[in-house]
């Protein structure tokens, strides 16, 4: 009778209701100067026709205003307007961790309902920064939080830029904080840990079940130097689990993170075939060579790096370093997308946007390193048809600032102006 019944009820034919929606109000932004995330220069006296979320044109000022006479328009005549910036390294979920007691005491001495409560101020701190979209790289023990937050900011529930989330991040037993070899104590973990092929591709299915945009793992650990000055590392996975991670997120449709920052646990990496490696302090002229020619992105995090110096031992090392990696990584063609490792360092004390700077100082052009935290960071997570640029058909994610940061890359750290998705969240 229950399949009559639906049988019945498929058979009812309803008249067509068409809803009447009013036409998405249009805004017009008249910037000063455009940098658009693609061009390599700027461009004065512009202007943006926004509709809904979404660009629909961009050009000279006085032509997009004949072709919207009713818009309402947003002035921005006497600044620079640049695409929403993209931070690809985030922790939403963690507060500062230079000391093992830092680490330790969020992971046990605070839940993790208060832990997203935190992270739902630093999403919109991040976006009042004029970053519209982050890469969260784990949530540090907080297991599948970052993907609520990501909910919540979509529903517009709170503030705060686009998520890309990749959940718990994985590590073999024993090899990633707490541990502790009191046989007697199940300590919380920072991440899932993984060991063997076959629960390598459970945990990535398992991640993704539960939201998982991008699959990160840690390829290595414990960095020391050898007598040619090589950065050597512990590597954690088997060529053949990390391969498995890899190649089950890809099966899948997703992209891999490595953290790698010695240079046996990039060549790892770059073996089991991942989309970009997180920090890569230890990268050489041959590691170099096979991310060009296998086109994986770099995200050096030089923020986070030089915040842990301040502890001495190996990192002061790591960060001189890197800087000489950087310059030889920049001229031989590697993709660098900017990041920052927010949460390595704590949201409240050092703007993200810093990280554009240490780009120029490392030999960036301004134009260069902007375009790393837009339209390269865009490539790299894949949505160059939505953010990283202004350009018709993107979403409207645009920030402004006073000055010019073509001259001066730290204007990026005073934004005044931030919209996303055509709604304003800042205007200074």
């Amino acid at each position: 009778m229950r399949g009559l019944a639906l049988l019945c009820t498929g058979l009812i034919l309803l008249p067509a209701v068409h809803a009447q929606t009013a036409p998405a109000q249009q805004i017009l932004i008249k910037a000063g100067r455009l940098v658009d995330g693609r061009s390599a220069t700027a461009q004065p006296n512009v202007g943006i026709l926004i509709e809904g979320e979404r660009i629909r044109a961009v050009g000279p000022l006085a032509q997009i205003q004949a072709q919207a006479p009713n818009a309402r328009v947003i002035d921005l005549g006497q600044m620079t307007v640049l695409p929403g910036l993209i931070d690809a390294h985030t922790h939403l979920l963690l507060q500062g961790d230079v000391t093992s007691q830092e680490y330790e005491d969020q992971l046990l001495k605070e839940s993790t309902s208060y832990r997203a409560i935190l992270a739902a101020r630093n999403a919109r701190l991040s976006l009042e920064h004029g970053f519209t979209a982050i890469r969260d790289l784990e949530t540090e023990g907080a297991m599948y939080a970052d993907v609520d937050v990501k909910h919540a900011i979509d529903r517009g529930e709170i503030p705060g830029p686009r998520v890309f989330a990749s959940t718990r991040a994985m590590a073999p037993t024993g090899m990633y904080p707490i541990t502790t070899d009191n046989w007697e104590l199940e300590l919380p973990h920072g991440v899932q840990p993984v060991d063997g092929v076959d629960n390598a591709r459970l945990a990535v299915r398992q991640q993704l079940q539960h939201g998982a945009d991008w699959i990160k793992y840690y390829s290595d650990r414990r960095y020391y130097f050898t007598p040619d000055s090589v950065l050597h590392s512990w590597v954690n996975f088997t060529d053949a689990e990390a391969k498995a991670i890899v190649d089950e997120a890809h099966r899948m449709g997703h992209m891999v993170a490595a953290h790698a920052i010695g240079s046996d646990g990039i060549a790892a990496a770059l073996r089991a075939g991942v989309n970009s490696i997180e920090h890569g302090d230890g990268l050489t002229d041959s590691l170099i060579d096979v991310m060009v020619r296998t086109n994986v992105y770099w995200v050096p995090t030089v923020t986070v790096g030089a915040h842990v110096v301040a502890r001495g031992g190996v990192w002061v090392a790591l960060v001189n370093l890197e800087r000489k990696a950087f310059g030889r990584a920049l001229k031989k063609g590697v993709k660098i997308a900017l990041g920052t490792d927010v949460g390595g360092f704590p949201w409240t004390e050092i703007n993200q946007a810093k990280e554009f700077e240490y780009y120029v100082q490392y030999g960036m052009t301004p134009m260069q390193a902007i375009q790393s935290g837009t339209s390269v960071a865009a490539a790299l997570l894949g949505q160059e048809q939505n953010v990283g640029a202004i350009a018709p058909g993107l979403y409207a994610d645009i920030i402004a600032v006073a000055g010019d940061p073509t001259r001066d890359i730290t204007e990026l750290q005073r934004v005044k102006f931030v919209m996303k998705g055509g709604a304003v969240y800042l205007s200074q």
